[in-house]
């Protein structure tokens, strides 16, 4: 029985359906838990996610190819994944996607999610019509294999979030939250909706990712590998509950490595491939006759799917047999063949009503002409308080980056102690400048490249899904860091500034702070561009390597400041370190009095010498800030443009392709 106040539940049920409330979702899944699934319990379970299915109205989608085929490479290396197959998966039906290893199954998957575009050939329609992607990604969701959860969330939390994203103005707060909390009932979540997602096991989390994309309801969900990693009870859990969502009218197409017999029967659809061929498509119970059509008997104690896997993988020649024997997926076995196990027929809407209801949607969507449920707006300040959110209670990392402030605040201070005005130490207090610089810059490089490849994957899950657009998440992903930077960058510099016996002069200390905490953001834009290109391990190399040339740069010209070639010249521009660097120094040494001078003679005691020398008496402070947030913009738009880029499905392989290639020429 749900928790919460059944006033309430009563009072916000009545007031949206204009109806007394019913049986709750949660009692009617446990008692269909408890007769074990029998077809009158299924049946029953059916009518579940009634005020999801009220309120967030959609149509049901059947999609049919022909003729798809993929091809991979190009020239002499080009292969062929899927030779012209075709096939039918319709709503109300849950279909498995059945292969041997290499079959292309995943590759199927991508290319009807739309997530695979580049390489494929044939033809696409969705309830009759040619497929419009910008339509087909609102109806539909992609459940990736790994179990992508946003980390330290609460299960309601996130499905909070994911309401307000994906719902937006549709409905109200009362009615998202009648919502969540229908979906959770039904998923088997609603006792753990206060536990991390994190403390979640492999089954829960694998219905957590389900719930996540059945809040907007979409009519058709594609699953990769949805069982691999979870125990014969929890697949069982799953596979019954994705039976149930289909059950509501939904298409829901899953590739399923190697079923056991039990669990093959839930399933209304089965489509067989090996070698890139379709080699079978119908209801699960037909497949021992179709197989007995090609010479192949299956024994009555095995399991079907297994011998079919084992027949294709064996005989080399029967999959070319059965791919012709069904015209390669053209000729369908029919639906009315294809009965639960109680001998009842899935609800299947007509073609006639599909199509009317199809086209009534997509003109509704394209009147709204909205590219996401939400404005903008809506989605930065609900990324941004979702990233806040993470970030505090992500104690461990605050208290690490804490305690490296600290006590490389304090080190660099007792290195330089007292030498911010002595006459004879100047080129000290120089290397002081350039410590602070590198500080900032390995801190705020390394960040993002250790930690935002990990990100990548849980925003292709939900870009792809079209939780949000890039620009929003892009935009409070930028917002996020700024208070952890401002807060810790800043006790940085007032430990160590005041050790290191700096002017005590607010001026030169919010100079010295505004180039500093420039260089941080730059150095953090600079990161990002790098994690969202490389993996973790070549971004940790691609990092250093990146900077340390900048670097060399920034300190070129040191006691020799007046000779400094006209070529290097050019190049020191386009380092932000020097820029950074010389901000600094002009800082603390521009328009003040001369130094303190404790022995017979001090060369350096005029600032202006120091800074002659050093190649910077010419400089302006405000032409650093100013080049140093040009530099910041310059990361920050190219980073934003190889995030965009590299979201694309083909990103990788193009990537491997060429990588591959120019090894081979050389």
């Amino acid at each position: 029985m749900s928790n919460v106040p059944l006033v309430r539940r009563a009072i916000v049920g009545a007031a949206l359906a204009h109806t007394p409330p019913q049986e709750t979702s949660i009692q009617v899944v446990n008692q269909a838990q408890e007769d074990q699934w029998t077809p009158a319990a299924l049946e029953r379970a059916g009518s579940t996610l009634k005020a999801l299915n009220r309120m967030a109205k959609r149509p049901p989608v059947h999609i049919l190819f022909e003729d798809v085929c993929y091809t991979i490479g190009s020239n002499k290396d080009e292969r062929r994944i899927l030779h012209n197959v075709s096939g039918e998966f319709r709503s109300g039906e849950l279909t498995c996607i059945l292969g041997p290893s290499g079959a292309g199954k995943s590759t199927l998957l991508n290319i009807l999610a739309g997530y695979t575009s580049n390489g494929v050939n044939g033809r696409i329609s969705v309830n009759g019509q040619a497929r419009d992607m910008r339509v087909f990604k609102k109806l539909s969701s992609y459940i990736m294999q790994d179990d992508l959860l946003q980390p330290r969330l609460t299960v309601q939390e996130s499905m909070k979030i994911a309401a307000d994203l994906k719902l937006g103005r549709e409905l109200g707060d009362a009615e998202k939250d009648l919502i969540v909390e229908e979906i959770l009932q039904t998923i088997g979540l609603w006792q753990h909706r206060d536990t991390m997602s994190q403390n979640l096991s492999g089954g829960q989390s694998k219905r957590l990712s389900v719930a996540l994309e059945l809040v907007n309801n979409p009519p058709i969900i594609f699953l990769d590998e949805p069982t691999t990693g979870l125990d014969i009870v929890s697949i069982r859990q799953l596979v019954v509950l994705l039976r149930l969502l289909s059950r509501q009218g939904r298409s829901i197409i899953c590739t399923i490595h190697q079923p056991s017999a039990s669990l093959f029967s839930l399933f209304d659809r089965v489509y067989v491939l090996s070698r890139g061929l379709c080699c079978y498509q119908g209801a699960s119970s037909m497949l021992v006759p179709y197989l007995s059509e090609v010479g192949h008997v299956c024994p009555t104690t095995h399991n079907p799917a297994d011998f079919v896997l084992e027949t294709l993988c064996n005989d080399t020649e029967v999959a070319a047999k059965m791919s012709e024997l069904c015209h390669n997926g053209k000729l369908c076995r029919r639906l009315d063949r294809i009965t639960t196990r109680g001998g009842r027929k899935p609800v299947l809407h007509s073609d006639e009503s599909v199509q009317r209801i199809f086209v009534e949607h997509v003109a509704k969507e394209q009147l709204q002409r909205m590219e996401f449920p939400t404005t903008f707006l809506t989605q930065f300040w609900i990324l941004l308080k979702r990233m806040s959110l993470q970030s505090r209670r992500n104690s461990i990392s605050l208290w690490i980056q804490f305690i490296h402030h600290v006590t490389a605040a304090v080190l660099l201070g007792g290195i330089f102690f007292g030498i911010g005005n002595n006459g004879s130490v100047p080129i000290a207090n120089f290397k002081f400048c350039l410590s602070c610089l590198v500080f900032f810059m390995y801190t705020y490089v390394m960040i993002p490249i250790l930690l935002f490849p990990m990100e990548m994957r849980m925003l292709r899950r939900e870009y792809f899904n079209r939780w949000y657009s890039l620009k929003a998440y892009y935009a409070a992903l930028t917002m996020s860091s700024v208070p952890v930077m401002l807060i810790l960058g800043m006790l940085f510099i007032i430990i160590s500034y005041p050790l290191s016996g700096q002017l005590l002069e607010w001026d030169r200390f919010i100079y010295f702070s505004l180039i500093s905490l420039l260089t941080a953001l730059c150095s953090e834009g600079l990161g990002l561009l790098v994690g969202t290109t490389f993996s973790v391990t070549n971004g940790s190399i691609m990092g250093p390597a990146t900077v340390a040339p900048l670097l060399a740069l920034c300190c070129y010209g040191m006691g020799f400041g007046q000779f400094i070639e006209p070529i290097m010249k050019l190049l020191m521009s386009m380092s932000y370190l020097r820029y950074a660097l010389s901000g600094l120094c002009l800082s603390l040494y521009t328009k003040r009095p001369l130094m303190e001078c404790k022995e017979e003679f001090c060369l350096y005691s005029d600032p202006k010498l120091l800074l002659r020398d050093i190649g910077m008496a010419n400089d302006n402070y405000v032409i650093q800030v100013v080049a140093l947030l040009a530099f910041t913009t310059l990361h920050r738009l190219v980073a934003y443009f190889a995030l965009r880029y590299r979201l694309t499905a083909e990103f990788t392989n193009k990537f491997m392709t060429y990588i591959s290639k120019f090894l081979k020429h050389r």
